[in-house]
């Protein structure tokens, strides 16, 4: 087989596969547009089961969510114009589908570069798999419940000092929420990045600690790109958590590697 004609065979693996994830993304984003999630008690437990109603989709009831528990009080979140309530939950459930579609995501971006991985690395890769699920889901729920809420009254208290009714447009808000939501996802893939260069041989436990320095400058400048304000103050919500998340990281790596030369 030519370079050629290898080129083009993996450019059709590649599209193979990419066709697979934003099917089954877009197929995830077009149910929680269409139904709506109907509650049902089940003895101490609350069960939900999907009817169909695209007015008050499930989209929709998340956007009823987050502006119950994150909008600070005496904000009022509208539209200003027509179709952005319908971008913002197209918005909502396409994040959805991101998530509930992570582990296809994950399976044939793997499966794409398995090829060109060793043993060693074949196996940190699919070891790697559930955590970065994991972790992704545990930096959306972190951010969510414990770090938009605070952002957010912190912000809009200027306003309220100054004597201000402030109004909050609904595409601003949700693009505002996913971007902390996908910053906070990302950032907590970090322990998973270091150990798997880690684990497949790149460099070994003493790297992490001799960079610590440099490491948390390229994270606080990272908090500083992908928060989306620019007050000087959000990036630390994200600087902070990644800096703790690089020394557990770190100390994990170390304490793994340490097993091994013991066993």
């Amino acid at each position: 087989m030519s370079e050629l004609d290898g080129i083009n065979v993996h450019l059709v693996e590649l599209r193979k596969r990419l066709l697979r994830i934003v099917l089954v993304i877009g197929i995830i984003t077009a149910f929680i547009l269409t139904f709506h999630a109907v509650p049902i008690q089940v003895e101490q437990f609350t069960l939900y089961y999907p009817t169909p109603e695209p007015l008050n989709n499930i989209a929709a009831q998340i956007t009823q969510h987050m502006k119950m528990n994150l909008v600070p009080e005496n904000v009022q979140l509208i539209q200003t114009a027509p179709g952005q309530a319908f971008f913002a939950q197209v918005y909502i459930a396409a994040l959805v589908g991101l998530v509930l579609g992570m582990p296809v995501v994950i399976r044939e971006l793997v499966g794409f570069i398995k090829p060109a991985l060793k043993e060693n690395e074949i196996n940190v890769s699919r070891s790697i798999s559930i955590p970065a699920l994991g972790l992704f889901i545990t930096g959306c729920v972190f951010s969510y419940n414990f770090v938009i809420p605070y952002i957010l009254d912190f912000l809009y208290r200027y306003g309220e000092s100054s004597g201000l009714v402030t109004f909050l447009n609904i595409m601003d808000f949700v693009t505002f929420v996913l971007q902390f939501l996908l910053a906070f996802g990302f950032s907590f893939q970090l322990p998973i990045v270091m150990y798997a260069i880690s684990a497949s041989g790149m460099v070994d436990s003493n790297f992490w600690r001799k960079n610590i320095r440099y490491a948390i400058v390229v994270i606080v400048i990272f908090g500083a790109v992908i928060t989306p304000d620019g007050s000087g103050v959000t990036m630390w919500f994200i600087a902070i958590p990644m800096i703790v998340l690089y020394v557990a990281g770190m100390i994990a790596i170390e304490r793994k590697e340490r097993k091994m030369l013991n066993t």
